[in-house]
């Protein structure tokens, strides 16, 4: 009976999250329809505020919802509004920059590839920077 029962609310558990997943990529895709410039899109469904972050708040959650179907397709919505190229500058989001010290040779690769993908250093590294990065991937501080 305990097996039934735990085997009940893993499916229970399993259909919450899928229609939590499902459900913030139709708020996404609502926002999208609107237009919005890309940085406002950002804040309001990827950004520390947004939808997915209010949904999926600890690290674990949001690392397992970034490797779903949905969390894809609200990429591709953020890269299409990036391609527009719109993007509203205001007090509520105001640009800030960094500076990132890196070899001569991967600022070297880095010029090459944005000059083959006809682009920017500066949209090729924000591209690169909006991209789901593998945490086994990132050297831990010593």
């Amino acid at each position: 009976m305990l097996e039934a029962q735990q085997a009940h609310n893993a499916f229970s558990s399993q259909n919450n999250q899928e229609e939590k997943r499902r459900a913030i990529r139709s708020q996404a895709n609502q926002r999208y329809t609107q237009h919005p410039d890309w940085v406002t899109f950002y804040r309001e469904v990827l950004g520390i505020n947004g939808v997915i972050r209010q949904n999926f708040p600890d690290a674990q959650a949001l690392a397992s919802f970034e490797k779903t179907e949905e969390y894809a397709d609200i990429q591709q919505m953020l890269a299409k509004l990036r391609e527009k190229g719109r993007t509203q500058v205001s007090e509520q989001e105001p640009t800030r920059v960094i500076t990132v010290r890196m070899p001569k040779s991967l600022h070297e690769s880095l010029r090459v590839e944005a000059h083959e993908r006809h682009t920017s250093m500066n949209k090729l590294c924000i591209s690169k920077l909006l991209q789901m990065i593998d945490t086994g991937l990132v050297p831990h501080e010593v």
